[in-house]
């Protein structure tokens, strides 16, 4: 009784992880492009408004550009291998979830900064802080995922963040005269 209890848990477990990494991708993703967005926003002086519709927009359309490129390429993948090691579907809204949920730091206090002048007055910095904080805890379950060590991919992952909003802020500085 033991046994069949201990295969179980077992499989249960490895059922968990099976999605895993498309939520850390999405994550990743989500939280990259998005602080991306918002720093360039910044980089260009666009008003708060405009850094939330941007930063929205780039959650709902990027997130379902990923999730349904997923779907494919797990369905490729499947049809492919002539076996169903993942279910396309669930792949999919492991991204677009991780995506949006993950995606939504860097905009959190752009959504908060209307009731808080506190937060008004320091929101890029936080989303700054926040954004950081997301690199850092997606790249750390990465390693975890693909058993690197954890650290040291939660630091590459946030370097990664780094140099695309760094990017991102640089060519929205120097686009700025246009808007």
């Amino acid at each position: 009784m033991q046994n069949a209890f201990e295969k179980e848990e077992r499989s249960l477990k490895r059922t968990e992880r099976k999605y895993l990494p498309e939520f850390v991708y999405g994550g990743i993703d989500g939280s990259v492009t998005t602080f991306a967005v918002v720093a360039g926003a910044i980089g260009a002086a666009l008003s708060p408004a405009i850094v939330l519709i941007l930063g929205f927009a780039n959650l709902f359309a990027d997130g379902f550009s990923m999730a349904i490129s997923n779907y494919m390429s797990t369905k490729s993948r499947n049809e492919l291998n002539k076996k169903q090691e993942k279910h396309p579907v669930k792949a999919a809204l492991a991204t677009f979830f991780s995506f949006l949920f993950i995606g939504f730091i860097p905009l959190i206090s752009f959504v908060i900064a209307p009731i808080s002048s506190l937060i008004a007055t320091y929101k890029f910095e936080i989303s700054f802080v926040l954004t950081g904080i997301a690199f850092l805890i997606v790249g750390y379950v990465k390693g975890e995922v693909v058993r690197k060590h954890p650290i040291r991919s939660a630091i590459e992952t946030l370097i990664i963040g780094a140099i695309a909003a760094g990017l991102a802020f640089l060519v929205g500085y120097l686009l700025k005269g246009l808007a």
